[in-house]
């Protein structure tokens, strides 16, 4: 991956693309990610994790909530990631994420994760550098350990414009449907943007792996963010998804060797 500068990637949707075409397209792909994530489910081979990142207001929610909506429950889990508790912090730092990790036939979304452990203290300096360091490499080889057990690793940092960020805090403290995610630290935040940035930049360059790759994602517009992570997500599950499980032989089954089966006389009463 070639060293990324967020600043010169576009914000935005790319000319040309047209919210309303995009937003037909994107239910035709979602009606595919419901069946194909059923199957995904029963067949129980591999898992996948989602981590989606961005600074404050980049659309995590609403990114969970457009994206998945319809598909089994059963089959998919949200985590969200704020401050350590005192037991989370009496541990290592993956251990909270860790225990959270997909089994097998299931969707993992983390809203944040464990990069918000580089994240934080880097910008707002409690470790040392050395400690930093540490981490980036205990998140590849953790990274890496799941997908060598067969979890398919998607992360998303959702590209959101300063400006942009301006315009959706504000909405938290003018709409009352959204006061419920005011929070204070959201603008002492926002005055470090550029160390954030910068952070990020790092993050991109020290875990962009071939088993765990970043897709940075235009945010400013809603409808384009939902586009591309619902893409990625269908384009996943068309290559892992297999086929529905077919019948075991048992007592009460007579099966062929082209996979029909019947059941034998009398075996249900």
């Amino acid at each position: 991956m070639k060293k990324i500068d967020l600043k010169k990637i576009d914000y935005k949707a790319p000319k040309g693309m047209t919210k309303e075409e995009a937003l037909v397209e994107i239910e035709e792909m979602k009606e595919e990610i419901i069946e194909l994530q059923r199957r995904f489910y029963a067949g129980g081979k591999n898992s996948i994790l989602i981590v989606l990142q961005g600074m404050d207001a980049s659309g995590k929610d609403g990114t969970v909530k457009k994206v998945f909506s319809g598909v089994n429950p059963l089959g998919i889990r949200v985590s969200a990631f704020g401050k350590p508790s005192d037991e989370e912090m009496a541990h290592d730092f993956l251990w909270r994420l860790h225990k959270e990790a997909p089994r097998k036939g299931m969707i993992r979304v983390f809203n944040r994760s464990y990069y918000e452990d580089i994240l934080v203290p880097t910008v707002e300096g409690y470790l040392d550098e050395k400690t930093i360091e540490k981490r980036y490499k205990h998140i590849n080889n953790f990274e890496e350990m799941l997908a060598d057990e067969g979890t398919i690793i998607l992360k998303f940092y959702l590209h959101m414009s300063k400006e942009k960020q301006k315009e959706r805090l504000l909405e938290r403290i003018t709409l009352e449907r959204k006061f419920w995610k005011y929070d204070a630290s959201d603008a002492k935040a926002r005055k470090n943007w550029d160390k954030y940035i910068a952070t990020y930049e790092k993050i991109f360059d020290e875990t962009h792996t071939k088993h765990a790759p970043w897709n940075i994602v235009p945010t400013d517009n809603k409808w384009y963010k939902v586009y591309c992570v619902t893409k990625k997500v269908l384009e996943t599950l068309q290559e892992h998804a297999p086929e529905w499980p077919k019948l075991k032989d048992s007592p009460e089954l007579k099966c062929n060797k082209d996979g029909t089966c019947s059941m034998k006389k009398g075996a249900l009463k």
